[in-house]
């Protein structure tokens, strides 16, 4: 390749050559990344997804703030919980959320009243 820039025209007409798509999502409100003890959110991100052999990639880009993400408890240990203590759904995960999902102390919590 010479020495000059490449327009945005002729690098377009590269990748589509080589079988990449470059599309920009369009109305993209908010992109939340969970981890298991926080969220990064980037509200108003710009978005482009690329496709190529059947593969996509999204890049987003903005400004960004982490938010601390609450506990949730396991649809299995919720049912645990329930099972040993006769207790309601909204109880059991109450009790989960209270003692950071610890069982024995959620069941004891529970059994104790």
């Amino acid at each position: 390749m010479y020495g000059g820039r490449i327009s945005k025209r002729q690098m377009e007409r590269a990748m589509r050559q080589a079988g990449v798509k470059v599309k920009e999502l369009e109305g993209v409100r908010e992109v939340v990344i969970k981890l298991a003890d926080r969220e990064i959110v980037l509200p108003n991100a710009q978005v482009a997804l690329t496709e190529m052999a059947g593969q996509r990639s999204y890049q987003v880009t903005g400004e960004e703030f982490e938010r601390k993400r609450g506990f949730e408890p396991s649809g299995e240990d919720v049912k645990l919980v329930m099972e040993q203590t006769g207790v309601d759904r909204v109880a059991a995960v109450r009790a989960l959320k209270e003692t950071d999902g610890d069982l024995a102390r959620a069941i004891l919590k529970l059994k104790e009243g």
